[in-house]
């Protein structure tokens, strides 16, 4: 690691944040051959690496073990004497974590031919920052210092020792009653995966349905799966209020009982808990920044406004990830960190992708979206095709047939969108995102020949129900008619 002592007093390049955005755009500068400086206040990775992706996910499986041991009656097989060990789960989350971070450590941006410090970073003016004190002079800057999470002003919740997306790994054993704020991705994944591992969990969510921002069917069957692993899923229903519970008032041996409370409802109910988990999206981390200095302007909810090049309205600074205000997606993060250095060292104009942003909650059964809705297509001339997955032959092979694949397609045939319910529909969304990305139509799709049996036959069944409709109808269906006449009287 470098020295702060031992920084140059200018640089091509100042990265200020060592997530996933900033590493990318730091190294994507220094291999354009510029002095690319990255600062990073706590540890190298991000929220991916420590709060966000790579967590979760390491206990999503751990609960889908569990869940698989106990409910596999339907294909035959009967595990007795299923047990969880919370804390054999969370090593082996903190075990993936620091598998992982030696990618993202200082060692490996240094490598890549970038400098690197952890430390407090902030402007002070339009082409001046300083480091813990220590001045340095830029030429471009990217600020990526990501989002945290957002606890609401509710009445009491000072109170309880609450939970976040940040401080739930910290867990050292399991919640035997669990409350989750908030049915979004974040509040769907980790509600369904505490609830798999043995918590009860209850699930308050202020809208009519999970997951607003996806198909309502989607919802639907995701909202039904929380269900079915004993989630008591609160629809329409607003926190009113939190009542701490007096640590000297529980008696159950061996608990911290710091966390427990009472939530009151709008409903009028009450819901008691051992721990309180908000998961009610994030604001991004701006404080110290000293953007006023540097002429930066933010929006109303604190982000950094960026232009389609994500130049910021500091012409030599620019802004990439979660705190950009773009949807706060890793996979976004990473390519918007090298379009912003790629911007800001070469002076090009390259401009985001605000259409092919492919999403993926990590649900059993996943959600993967990109591009327009099965809700939106009609507003744009639009028409959907679905393939439901209990006529997926991999789905009734492995005895899991909700969900769907949903393609949205324009008059040319262009696929504009895709929604897919199902096991590993991140996966699958893969080629859907290509074909949103480049425009691709879906006789290129069903002319690709597909792996079989596999979950993303769906897609390109969908593809194939499509072109056959177009050979149905139409100048097409007349030309199709007119050959086949021809051939048919060449060959007689």
């Amino acid at each position: 690691m470098t020295a702060l002592a031992d920084l140059p007093a200018d640089v091509d390049l100042l990265v200020i944040g060592g997530g996933t955005a900033g590493l990318v755009a730091v190294k994507t500068g220094a291999s354009f051959g510029a002095t690319a400086l990255l600062v990073e206040a706590h540890r190298m990775g991000g929220d991916c690496l420590w709060t966000g992706c790579v967590p979760s996910k390491a206990l999503i499986a751990a609960a889908h073990a569990a869940r698989t041991a106990a409910h596999s009656g339907s294909l035959g097989v009967t595990a007795s004497d299923v047990r969880v060990d919370f804390a054999a789960v969370m090593r082996h989350v903190h075990g993936a974590m620091h598998e992982i971070e030696p990618v993202d450590s200082i060692e490996a941006t240094e490598a890549a031919g970038a400098l690197a410090v952890i430390g407090r970073a902030g402007f002070t003016g339009a082409r001046m920052a300083q480091i813990d004190g220590r001045p340095i002079r830029f030429r471009q800057a990217i600020i990526a210092t990501g989002s945290e999470p957002t606890v609401p002003s509710l009445p009491g919740i000072d109170d309880v020792d609450v939970l976040t997306s940040d401080s739930v790994w910290d867990l050292t054993e399991l919640p035997e009653r669990l409350v989750v704020l908030g049915g979004g991705a974040i509040g769907c994944e980790l509600g369904q995966a505490f609830a798999r591992l043995g918590s009860r969990v209850t699930l308050v969510q202020r809208n009519e349905r999970l997951l607003p921002k996806e198909d309502p069917d989607a919802s639907a069957i995701i909202t039904a799966a929380l269900s079915a692993d004993g989630v008591d899923v609160r629809l329409a229903t607003e926190a009113v209020r939190v009542e701490a519970v007096r640590v000297e008032a529980v008696r159950v041996e061996g608990r911290d009982a710091r966390g427990a409370g009472i939530l009151h409802l709008s409903t009028g109910e009450a819901v008691a808990f051992d721990r309180l988990l908000v998961a009610l999206g994030r604001r991004p981390r701006t404080a110290g920044l000293g953007l006023d200095e540097a002429g930066v302007r933010t929006d109303d909810r604190g982000h950094v406004v960026v232009d389609d090049t994500l130049r910021t309205s500091s012409r030599r600074i620019f802004a990439a990830g979660d705190v950009s205000g773009l949807p706060q997606f890793t996979h976004l993060a990473g390519v918007n960190g090298s379009i912003a250095a790629t911007n800001a060292v070469l002076g090009l104009r390259r401009t985001i992708d605000r259409d092919a942003v492919p999403r993926v909650t990590f649900t059993h059964p996943e959600v993967g979206a990109v591009g327009l809705l099965p809700s939106e297509a009609a507003e744009h001339g639009c028409t959907v095709h679905e393939v439901r997955h209990s006529h997926t032959d991999r789905a009734i092979a492995e005895g899991d047939e909700s969900g769907f694949t949903r393609l949205v397609v324009d008059g040319r045939g262009r696929v504009r969108g895709a929604t897919i319910v199902g096991p590993r529909a991140g996966e699958s969304l893969g080629e859907a995102s290509l074909a949103v990305r480049h425009g691709l139509r879906t006789s290129q799709i069903a002319s690709a020949t597909h792996a079989y049996p596999t979950y993303s036959d769906a897609l390109w069944n969908a593809a194939v129900a499509d072109v056959r409709g177009r050979l149905r109808t139409g100048a097409l269906s007349h030309a199709i008619g007119l050959l086949a006449r021809l051939t048919a009287w060449r060959t007689r």
